[in-house]
């Protein structure tokens, strides 16, 4: 099985080419930073810089609402390949291809970020009045609630 999901950052706003002919299909590509979970030691922080290419509407997708340092959640696989480029040298190539892709975070999040990722995975940014995050990586729950929660 060929599966990779990855949540981070868009390095830069996603460079979209469009297809010749009759029917034009998008072409998105970005760099998702992924930051690394483990660092060895160091107290700096490290990330993996991912190749992702999203095709037709999920490249159009990515054209319109994606920017430099929006973080994002992706689904697909990875894709290998390689090329000899003008000077003879054989060139080898990772990628995501792009199945899924949403915002991982709020706009007003993205905009207010200071490297703190206090917002979970998935949602479409409509959820401004969520509580904020306690500095743990989890949401404080506010009291009263326990009552409305689907589980005990």
């Amino acid at each position: 099985m060929n599966k990779v999901v990855l949540m981070g950052r868009l390095t830069r706003d996603p460079e979209v080419r469009y297809t010749q002919g009759e029917n034009q299909m998008a072409i998105a590509r970005y760099t998702l930073a992924v930051d690394r979970r483990y660092n060895r030691g160091n107290d700096e922080n490290t990330a993996d810089f991912i190749p992702c290419v999203a095709f037709g509407k999920a490249g159009e997708f990515a054209e319109k609402y994606f920017r430099k340092g929006t973080k994002i959640a992706v689904s697909g696989r990875i894709q290998t390949g390689s090329y000899t480029n003008k000077d003879g040298v054989k060139v080898y190539t990772t990628e995501v291809i792009v199945d899924d892709q949403e915002f991982a975070e709020s706009k007003s999040n993205s905009s207010n970020s200071d490297g703190n990722y206090g917002s979970g995975f998935g949602g479409s940014g409509s959820q401004s009045a969520a509580p904020m995050s306690a500095g743990d990586g989890f949401m404080n729950i506010p009291d009263g609630i326990d009552e409305e929660l689907p589980f005990n």
